[in-house]
């Protein structure tokens, strides 16, 4: 017997005063089986990072053709492809021939090993960047997980934090590759 998602339930409240973002959005998030709750919870960071009415969570770990979350315009074509983890040059390659834009959050302690592997390969595309979230930060963001959470992230200079009303996480980021 197959095991079944889980479903996680977040009202995630964004103040990104960069982009003069401020918006509530109630989220519906399947883990997969084999997901953990520090991947559900950077899934649910880029969400905060890239929020628009019309990002929409993929079913990436359910089916190889999607991203973790995507943005597509009003015809159907695919502005921005998130991915999160690390997948391998052929995906992401692949993403970039569909998508305007191509973004990567990794978060594992061996994302520098894996990036190093990967950085001349990339080369040939100037629409991805990667981002690497700190084990420490995403170890923080893994205690936030709950099946129903409430959030807010406020988003100011360059600056994330992210608090569930107990806990506040400040989100390092590394910038990796930045889109050329």
């Amino acid at each position: 017997m197959a095991l079944k998602a889980t479903i996680y339930k977040a009202d995630l409240n964004i103040a990104d005063m960069d982009r003069n973002y401020y918006q509530e959005h109630a989220l519906t998030i399947a883990r997969h089986p084999s997901e953990t709750d520090e991947r559900v919870m950077i899934r649910l960071l880029a969400f905060a990072l890239h929020a628009d009415p019309a990002l929409a969570y993929g079913k990436d770990l359910f089916d190889v053709e999607e991203p973790a979350l995507w943005l597509k315009d009003l015809t159907g074509a695919i502005d921005l492809w998130i991915e999160v983890g690390q997948p391998d040059e052929r995906r992401l390659m692949k993403a970039a021939g569909r998508a305007g834009h191509v973004v990567v959050y990794c978060y594992s302690a061996t994302s520098n090993i894996w990036f190093k592997g990967l950085a001349s390969k990339l080369e040939r595309t100037k629409k991805i960047s990667i981002i690497n979230i700190p084990a420490e930060t995403s170890a923080q963001l893994e205690q936030m997980a709950q099946r129903s959470m409430q959030l807010q992230c406020t988003i100011q200079d360059g600056q994330v934090w992210l608090t569930d009303g107990e806990r506040t996480v400040q989100v390092e980021r590394e910038v990796l590759m930045a889109e050329r």
